[in-house]
């Protein structure tokens, strides 16, 4: 409905009625599945688990509490939900709490209703205005949440008791929308139980005032399944008032980590054009995957996403350097860029061992060696290199780095005719940096299959028998 009302009597005139938040994200979450389309795009990895358990959740009118380690993207579900409120609703002009212009709430818009009838002026706002969000913290205070006698109003007059001295926190004001709250157990006890009682009892106690606030909104949270617990950090009497609890997880498959990986890079402008070979991805994401199953790495923080999304950034950047200083046509990363991975992996995993807050050159080493090495053997068979590996045992030698030009590696190809025969299965063999590319895969593929020997010195690498 087009927002051309301006007071209560034209809302009347047009037959509008105003639904709870509730009722308005069920109708509009109907409508998208009549349509056959995705309720929360730009989500991946989650259509057959936690998708389905959202639907549920908004169907049934509930409060939603998500659970799952960082980098499972609660925070973005949570948000995406906010596409499920109509796009233009009616307020009362100017009130703080988004009054309901039929059925206002706080003291001043009923007064207003009383004395202006269908006169009462009306606003209208959209899903932006309509969520809030609050990341909790230790020192979060109830007068953040839902407010705060304000010293100014009293001093104009007005008595502790009245409701109108409260200057409203940011739960009030998102009423009659969503308000999220992230990392819920990290509220102290004395918040949380301000927030059940007005989920549940719709009043708040300010200063020992008891005022009672009957709003429409919907609260959904966001916590560490380790911390929302009895045993952790959140109170048993606020986990009841939440309707479902839905359990969030990291990408079951590479191609889902990849997709979220190429969704999520940061765009940004180069002047030459960017190409990532697929076993390059297929790297970048396999490090995660082998992080997020080692007993070396703290899987109760987890690995995050945000691990392959920062590393194909670091790849690629990498990747750019040398293009640049080369003058080469194009942006194309290879295995010698990986070390680059370092930094941006330290930053994103938490090791077991105590004492020690950083990955380890040994452990990077260890886990990249293991992601290489699955991914080399989804590509290519060994006995199929019986050729190249005759060449290293004949005496031949190849040196490479991370800053070496591509056509320095055609003379190598040159060198080592089975070698040349192996590139096609890895595709853009025209290229001479995706020659260079799957040049250094097949090397180090051959090394940690124990076929080759591998020497460093400084940044340059030597693979011989």
């Amino acid at each position: 409905m087009p927002a051309a009302a301006r007071t209560l009597g034209e809302l009347k005139r047009d037959g509008y009625r105003v639904v709870s938040v509730r009722e308005e994200m069920r109708r509009n979450l109907l409508a998208r599945l009549s349509r056959s389309e995705r309720i929360l795009p730009g989500i991946i990895g989650f259509d057959d688990t936690v998708i389905p358990e959202i639907e549920n959740a908004i169907l049934a009118g509930h409060h939603i509490v998500f659970l799952g380690e960082r980098g499972q993207a609660k925070s973005r579900i949570i948000r995406a939900l906010a596409s499920l409120l109509d796009p233009q609703v009616p307020i009362v002009s100017g009130c703080a709490i988004n009054d309901n212009p039929f059925h206002p709430i706080c003291k001043e818009c009923r007064r207003r209703l009383d004395a202006e009838g269908d006169a009462l002026e009306v606003a209208w706002i959209t899903p932006e205005s309509r969520y809030g969000e609050k990341l909790a913290t230790p020192d979060a205070s109830i007068a953040d949440l839902i407010g705060e006698i304000d010293p100014v109003k009293v001093a104009e007059g007005r008595y502790l008791a009245d409701e109108e001295t409260i200057h409203f926190g940011i739960v009030p004001r998102t009423n009659r929308g969503i308000f999220a709250i992230n990392e819920l157990p990290d509220l102290t006890e004395k918040v949380q139980v301000g927030l059940f009682n007005l989920m549940e009892e719709k009043d708040v106690q300010i200063k020992g005032y008891k005022i009672r606030l009957p709003l429409d909104i919907v609260i959904v949270a966001s916590a560490n399944p380790e911390d929302y617990t009895s045993r952790g950090r959140i109170i048993t009497p606020l986990k009841d008032r939440f309707d479902v609890q839905i359990r969030t997880h990291y990408p079951r498959t590479v191609d889902d980590e990849i997709a979220i990986m190429e969704q999520e890079l940061t765009p940004l402008a180069r002047d030459l054009p960017l190409e990532v070979p697929q076993f390059m991805k297929e790297i970048v994401a396999q490090i995660t995957f082998e992080a997020r199953a080692s007993n070396e790495v703290n899987q109760a923080s987890g690995v995050s996403v945000r691990a392959t999304i920062n590393n194909y950034e670091s790849l690629i950047s990498n990747a750019e350097k040398r293009a640049v200083r080369n003058c080469e046509p194009e942006i194309l990363p290879r295995l010698s860029d990986l070390h680059a991975l370092l930094a941006s992996t330290s930053g994103k995993i938490e090791v077991e061992y105590v004492g020690d807050d950083r990955v380890s050159d040994d452990l990077f080493d260890r886990l990249l060696n293991r992601a290489v090495l699955k991914v080399f053997d989804k590509w290519q068979k060994i006995e199929d290199l019986k050729g190249v590996v005759t060449y290293f045992e004949e005496g031949g030698g190849v040196e490479i780095s991370d800053t070496m030009p591509a056509e320095e590696y055609l003379e190598g190809i040159r060198a080592i005719p089975d070698l040349r025969k192996a590139i096609p299965v890895f595709g853009g063999v025209e290229s001479p940096a995706y020659i260079a590319a799957a040049t250094e895969f097949i090397l180090e593929g051959l090394h940690l299959h124990q076929k080759l020997n591998k020497d460093r010195d400084g940044g340059r690498y030597t693979y011989r028998a």
